[in-house]
């Protein structure tokens, strides 16, 4: 039975189908004009699942625990491929459209850029996104799960990041190379450079590790698991909502840098979706679609960076946010056929064969640049 394995097959499905839904997303957001991205339905609907970043947090921290690659020496090395992997991300997403000159000019606009052209350059390599943040957490998350033994304590460690949050916010030191460390650890200059700062991204990661580590003590009962996750998450609902929708500007000031109230209360519905989905797919039986989210869930970091490259360079030839959603759901269509077949290829030139069925799907952290 599923539920006595140590993989959690209902991560597996999460995490296959937060690519399909990243590429739905991202697509909306570069190619969908203003009007189709907040005055549609649809578009409302898919902008609203761009909301669901702390459930691929939470299922990170939970493979953390879980995973076959335990050392601290494996989690600094992997932290170091996410940072380097997330560099070249950006420089493949930006500098190659600016040098063979095919970035639309209303996405350069939209900085407002004056300065040397190199500088601009800079600004883009340097971009923050999730990579960036799931490097950087894997740094430190080594050290926390080397050292802390006490799930209770890995707890506290991640409800303390969120508490100094909006403390932390914005500190920056005015000095070359260090003032963008610091604004990857605290920025609150979005949308500059960093989107997933540090404080308070961190506290999704270590919360899942809470979660992982329980797991393991309950001899890899995944129904007990999700179970607890109901009552923790209603908890942390109960506790976030007053914080967020009363004094929100302190405890929520955006999805990008939300303080104490904010982590909670985010943390609390997505323990809730995880267990609704567990509850949902528990019993569903092996089938294509099943195989395919497990595909995407061994090759997520890849198909990550894949599909921003392709939509990034896809602003040469369909513009920036041009489009209403009739045509935005067909390029939908076009990228997911795109992704899938670079990622084939990929397989081919590394000379495995594509394999939708895996029976031992592995984690974003164990696919790094694998």
């Amino acid at each position: 039975m599923e539920q006595q394995t140590k993989r959690i097959a209902t991560l597996d499905l999460i995490k296959g189908m937060s690519v399909i839904g990243m590429i739905i997303i991202h697509t909306l957001l570069i190619n969908a004009n203003v009007k189709s991205q907040s005055e549609s339905v649809i578009g409302s609907f898919i902008v609203f699942l761009g909301r669901g970043t702390a459930i691929f947090m939470i299922c990170m921290g939970i493979t953390l625990m879980t995973s076959r690659h335990q050392s601290l020496k494996s989690a600094i090395k992997r932290g170091g491929m996410l940072i380097l992997a997330a560099f070249f991300m950006n420089f493949m997403k930006f500098i190659i459209p600016a040098i063979f000159g095919f970035a639309p000019d209303n996405f350069i606009q939209k900085y407002g850029w004056h300065g040397p052209i190199e500088q601009q350059y800079v600004y883009l390599v340097q971009l923050g996104d999730i990579l960036q943040l799931a490097g950087i957490s894997l740094l430190f998350v080594g050290f926390i799960r080397e050292y802390v033994k006490n799930k209770y304590g890995i707890l506290a460690i991640g409800l303390l990041i969120a508490l100094v949050s909006r403390e932390v916010s914005g500190i920056n030191i005015d000095y070359p190379v260090l003032n963008y460390i610091s604004d990857l650890f605290f920025s609150n200059d979005y949308p500059a450079y960093i989107y997933f700062p540090v404080f308070p991204w961190m506290s999704f990661i270590i919360i899942g590790m809470f979660f992982g580590k329980w797991y393991l003590e309950l001899n890899h009962n995944s129904r007990e698991l999700f179970k607890n996750m109901l009552y923790i998450g209603l908890v942390f609902v109960a506790l976030g909502a007053p914080l967020v929708f009363m004094y929100g500007e302190y405890n929520y000031n955006g999805f990008y840098h939300m303080g104490p109230g904010g982590v909670i209360y985010f943390a609390g519905w997505t323990l809730i979706f995880l267990w609704a989905i567990f509850k949902i797919t528990s019993k569903m039986k092996e089938n294509k679609f099943t195989s395919l989210l497990k595909y995407c869930s061994r090759n997520l970091t890849s198909m990550y960076m894949i599909q921003w490259i392709l939509i990034s360079w896809g602003k040469g030839i369909f513009g920036y946010r041009q489009y209403g959603i009739g045509t935005v759901l067909l390029l939908i269509v076009l990228y997911m056929i795109l992704t899938f077949a670079v990622q084939n290829l990929l397989d081919r030139l590394k000379k495995k064969k594509p394999v939708l069925v895996l029976e031992h799907p592995v984690s974003v952290e164990e696919t790094v640049l694998k």
